[in-house]
């Protein structure tokens, strides 16, 4: 009796061991032959596929497979993959699809395709009875009038999910031949055709000689006939990249959701090879970029401004989810700038994750799609509102981009790349740059605000390039001083013991700031220099020269509470830290560097940005107020910045100046020459100071005042006087002076 149960439990592990092979094959042979049976039974055309077995049985053939390759493992093909692979099944079941019969045939298609190699675990995407249905399958997708949009985009992200995983798969799906990798390479001296001779798509095989990975990717493949241009293959629109950028604008969110995250699959890929291919063998760039001249097309020239720069950063993917679009601010055309600027971050986003080489390559067509074909005429134009519009889209812009390849076209676009000091007649060297400069000059006021935002927005990004180009070039042979830096304060420091003009002048004095919280205590101590330095307090006079330079008579914020200086030291500090963090790694010099004795000092010229700048706060009692705290604005940022030349030139009273030269204080200086004129015709002219600033501090009503625009500047007159004194008071200490 034992013996004959030992015998059953033998015969029945022998069976279990055999059987579900053989079963699974016949079972899988089964589900397969009624879905052509009823292709040969059924005469009804109209019945649609969801009334029949067949999406059963593809669903019945799919778990097969899983189970099967669950028990064989991804060392060996099963028997159900095999029949797959040696009967085309996938051929077939894409001509079905492309048929529509049954109708809905190509949505269960792309189901069955989209499990399939989501599911099945081993690389199979390289075999050509399976890679060949894909391509064509792809084609049949993004077609005019397509209902089965939902299916098509899961399919595609799928595919997409397997190039990433599998980059070199890429060349197997776009149809890269070898003669287009050749092409390539012959035209580009850095690539060599080592590479190349990897990336090939095999020809067709027998269904044999595709029937295991090992098998196909030994198989040496005809490269087939070299088209007469290597770029963008296929020549018509029903490959991967133009079918996912035709999803993307599908009015169902989630179909467009999937397209998006389809194409940041594909072009987040780590293979350089492959990058190389999508870079400059598909429609991808160009495609992108695109659209987003699209988007800007549609922006009308009547917008406001101030609506541009006030839209909020929202997120890419905000747009598909419902909360979003609800909390989307509206104006008469918010719904195209909201694309617009959606899309851009996509991008922006896009190249985030993207490797470099991709993301130079997009970046440098939507400099040349977007910013010089569409923006540049905008900005160059005659019409001020086209000019308003045009800069404040740029402005938005710069402040959207965070990617690094998009802000250094951007850097290069508005600013170019040029290192040498600027000539004072040279107009033509960069026109957009010369232009936009000078627009912050502008006649009409508003053009000057937008312009001068437009910079303060580049000043507060990561890019070495913007401070280099627009001030530091200009003052690295410090030309604007006629003594070397050990020689400067000494000089200066007894041309002013000496002068009994200053002694006598109420507003040169040495008393600090009467009415504030400010003392010298607080100011870092120095010792004397050996060079023979006076033992003076560098720091407190440089912070007090700022402080009293306003006139006595002149000031108000002190009859005012909540305007003390303590509130602008507080601020210096934070702008010093997001300064400093700004331009962390920018290998800037603690100290400047020595002047060459061979340079002229009277061909100084402090650049057509400072220019501009010094032009417009040397006018800053006779502009508008919002026009004055822009001006202001920007300066306060560049005297922040730790570079010791911007320091020494901007807010050190002590430089002595060469010929013809000025720096930022020689300015304020002459402003006050003129303001000590000016407000002798103003009657009462402290009290009116007070009147005006409570309007301005929303403390009074608005009321009628002679003279308002110049007693608004001098009031941006005294803060930015204190602004630049805290930021001088913050710096000091790390300052080597």
């Amino acid at each position: 009796m034992d013996m004959f149960s030992k015998l059953t439990s033998l015969f029945q592990q022998a069976l279990e061991t055999r059987e579900p092979s053989v079963n699974l094959l016949d079972s899988f042979v089964e589900h397969w032959k009624g879905i052509t049976n009823y292709y040969i039974v059924t005469n009804d055309e109209t019945q649609p596929v969801k009334q029949t077995d067949i999406p059963w049985r593809l669903k019945q053939m799919l778990d097969i497979l899983v189970y099967e390759e669950g028990e064989q493992g991804l060392e060996e093909t099963g028997p159900c993959m095999e029949y797959l692979l040696q009967h085309k099944l996938l051929e077939t079941l894409c001509t079905l699809g492309k048929a529509q019969y049954p109708p809905g045939m190509n949505q269960q298609v792309l189901i069955f395709f989209s499990k399939l190699l989501a599911q099945i675990q081993k690389p199979v995407l390289h075999l050509i009875n399976i890679y060949r249905p894909v391509q064509k399958l792809i084609r049949l997708c993004g077609l005019p009038g397509s209902q089965a949009e939902k299916e098509e985009a899961q399919f595609l992200l799928v595919v997409c999910s397997r190039i990433k995983q599998d980059p070199y798969i890429l060349n197997y799906i776009l149809e890269i031949t070898q003669g287009m990798l050749s092409k390539r390479s012959s035209s580009t001296s850095e690539e060599k055709s080592d590479a190349s001779n990897k990336e090939t798509v095999p020809s067709d095989q027998s269904p044999s000689s595709a029937s295991t990975p090992s098998q196909s990717e030994s198989t040496t493949p005809s490269p087939g006939p070299t088209p007469s241009s290597p770029s963008f293959p296929p020549p018509d629109n029903t490959g991967l990249i133009h079918v996912l950028m035709h999803l993307s604008r599908s009015q169902k969110s989630r179909v467009a959701l999937k397209a998006y995250e389809s194409l940041l699959l594909l072009t987040s890929v780590q293979r350089e090879e492959t990058l190389k291919v999508l870079a400059e063998m598909t429609p991808l760039c160009p495609l992108l970029a695109g659209r987003l001249c699209e988007f800007y097309s549609l922006i009308p020239s009547s917008l406001d401004p101030g609506d541009i720069l006030s839209l909020p950063h929202t997120h890419w993917s905000t747009q598909f989810s419902q909360g979003g679009i609800e909390d989307s601010v509206s104006f008469p055309g918010s719904d195209v700038m909201e694309r617009f600027f959606s899309w851009l971050d996509y991008l922006d986003h896009l190249m985030n994750e993207a490797p470099k080489i991709l993301a130079v390559k997009l970046a440098g067509e939507i400099h040349q799609q977007l910013l010089v074909n569409k923006l540049q005429p905008q900005l160059l134009q005659m019409s001020e509102a086209g000019v308003l519009v045009g800069t404040a889209l740029l402005g938005r812009m710069v402040r959207h981009v965070q990617s690094a390849a998009l802000l250094d076209e951007l850097v290069n676009y508005i600013l170019g790349r040029e290192t040498e000091g600027e000539l004072r007649l040279d107009t033509e060297t960069h026109v957009l740059r010369y232009h936009l400069i000078e627009h912050c000059d502008h006649v009409s006021d508003e053009i000057s605000i937008i312009s001068l935002r437009l910079f303060e927005e580049l000043l507060q990004k990561p890019h070495r390039d913007i401070l280099s180009n627009l001030v530091l070039r200009n003052l690295e042979r410090r030309c604007y001083a006629t003594h070397t830096l050990g020689d400067d304060r000494h000089h200066q420091y007894e041309a002013l013991e000496d002068s009994e003009e200053l002694e006598e002048d109420p507003f040169f004095t040495d008393s600090l700031y009467p009415d504030s919280d400010f003392c010298p205590d607080q100011l870092p101590q120095r010792t004397p220099s050996l060079s023979g330095e006076p033992p003076h307090n560098q720091a407190a006079d440089s912070v007090n020269s700022f402080l009293c330079l306003v006139p006595q008579e002149a000031k108000s914020s002190h009859l005012l509470q909540g305007a003390g200086y303590n509130t602008y030291v507080h601020d210096a500090h934070k702008l010093l830290k997001d300064c400093t963090a700004l331009s962390q790694g920018w290998d800037w010099p603690d100290t400047p560097v020595q002047s060459d004795s061979s340079a002229v000092s009277s061909d100084f010229f402090e650049g057509h940005f400072l220019k501009v700048l010094f032009d417009r706060i040397g006018r800053i009692l006779e502009q508008p107020y919002e026009l004055n705290l822009q001006v202001t604005s920007v300066l306060s940022r560049l005297s922040v910045f730790p570079h010791p030349l911007l320091h020494e030139y901007l807010l050190d009273p002590y430089i002595s100046l060469a010929p013809d030269a000025r720096s930022l204080f020689s300015v304020l200086i002459r402003v006050i020459g003129e303001l000590m004129q000016r407000i002798q015709i103003v009657s009462n002219v402290t009290e009116k100071l007070v009147q005006v600033r409570g309007q301005l501090m929303g403390l009074e009503a608005e009321t009628g005042v002679d003279h308002v625009t110049l007693l608004k500047g001098v009031i941006v007159l005294e803060e930015f006087c204190k602004e630049l004194a805290a930021i001088a008071f913050v710096k000091l200490p790390s300052a080597s002076y």
